[in-house]
């Protein structure tokens, strides 16, 4: 039997054979196992009971990675113990075929170690931002995306150039230095979303506005519901989805209505000038007396102006923020109505309300 395994076949014994066969094999059949172990491993480390993991959803993201990387990885480790047949030892553009093979396994074990970290990355973002969105506050919610985007650059980057040196043989101090002067000619051809990229890190550490704040960024109004590493997206007013570059949200003068304590209204009276002077100071007071309901915080109401047309009664108030945008609207048109029963009471006339045009040939 021993004379039998010893035989060789294309360089190598049939003894060897079966080594690398089994250890293939055992691999390949206790993969699932071997996946199981490590995600049962990192959960140990990682979850509590105050810190609940979703197990099943971290299997689904990282047992496919975990089991092709051992795969690989033993495939690697089994056929390093065999020589390579003289039969296969030829050459393709300069490359002999044994390279070329542990280039590429090389590549698909890095390739399958960056999809691991990227399905990681992926699911302790996903468990965070539940987190996150237990609390009031929604800078951690940006905090969670921003990093994770980031993140997965980084991971990618830094795979490929793995691949670059172990796969393909390049000095990674000149790939560098190729970079560099790459990068330099890529950062003037994309100079704006290099801009966008660093105002994305403004917003982040400056924070003036986070995920759920209403702003208004020159023409665009509406709720942000995601800042990534390029731009911010806005859902409008009109239900619309708007893309904003960061650096425009950056530069521009922008107004974060959710910070804002009170609303503010203003209305303009324009009385005729032929109105009588002590009715019009009697009609004032009675505007003035129109707030009194709870939720007006500030009124000012006085005349502030005359000219050639009309006396202009300038109205103004802060309403709280505590109530939803109904009930403030309900409360604006109730006081403006309020205030033309007052006018009609005090007999004044409105300016230009009894105005003849004539036309003239």
């Amino acid at each position: 039997m021993d004379n039998y395994l010893d035989k060789v076949f294309l360089d190598n014994t049939l003894r060897s054979y079966l080594i690398s066969a089994a250890i293939i094999a055992g691999v390949y059949i206790t993969r699932k196992l071997l996946s199981s172990a490590t995600t049962w491993l990192l959960a140990k480390l990682v979850a509590d009971k105050k810190r609940p993991w979703d197990l099943k959803k971290f299997r689904e993201l990282v047992i496919a990675p975990i089991a092709l990387f051992l795969t690989v990885l033993a495939v690697i480790i089994a056929f390093d113990r065999l020589k390579m047949p003289a039969v296969l030892n030829f050459t393709i553009y300069k490359a002999s075929f044994h390279d070329i093979i542990e280039s590429i396994a090389r590549g698909i074990l890095i390739g399958s170690f960056v999809w691991l970290c990227n399905r990681t990355i992926i699911f302790i973002s996903g468990f965070l931002q539940q987190r996150a969105s237990l609390t009031a506050d929604r800078t951690d919610d940006q905090l969670v995306i921003f990093f994770r985007d980031f993140l997965k650059v980084i991971v990618w980057i830094i795979g490929t150039l793995l691949i670059l040196k172990y796969s393909f043989g390049f000095d990674l101090s000149n790939v560098l230095t190729g970079l560099s002067i790459i990068g330099a000619a890529v950062a003037l051809a994309f100079r704006e979303s290099i801009e966008n990229l660093i105002a994305s890190f403004v917003i982040f550490f400056d924070k003036p506005f986070t995920i759920g704040d209403l702003v208004k960024v020159e023409s665009v109004q509406g709720t942000v519901e995601k800042i990534g590493l390029r731009s911010t997206r806005i859902r409008t007013t009109e239900k619309t989805f708007v893309t904003v570059p960061n650096k425009k949200m950056v530069d521009s003068i922008l107004d974060n209505q959710t910070l804002r304590t009170q609303r503010n209204v203003v209305t303009k009276i324009e009385v005729a000038l032929n109105a009588n002077l002590e009715e019009l100071a009697k009609c004032i007071s009675a505007i003035e007396a129109l707030f009194n309901a709870p939720e007006i915080v500030d009124f000012n109401a006085y005349l502030s102006d005359t000219g050639q047309h009309a006396h202009i009664i300038y109205v103004e108030y802060f309403v709280t923020i505590d109530i939803d945008i109904k009930a403030f609207l309900k409360l604006r048109e109730n006081i403006n109505l309020a205030i033309i029963d007052t006018i009609k009471k005090h007999r004044l006339e409105l300016a230009g309300e009894n105005v003849d045009v004539v036309v003239r040939r």
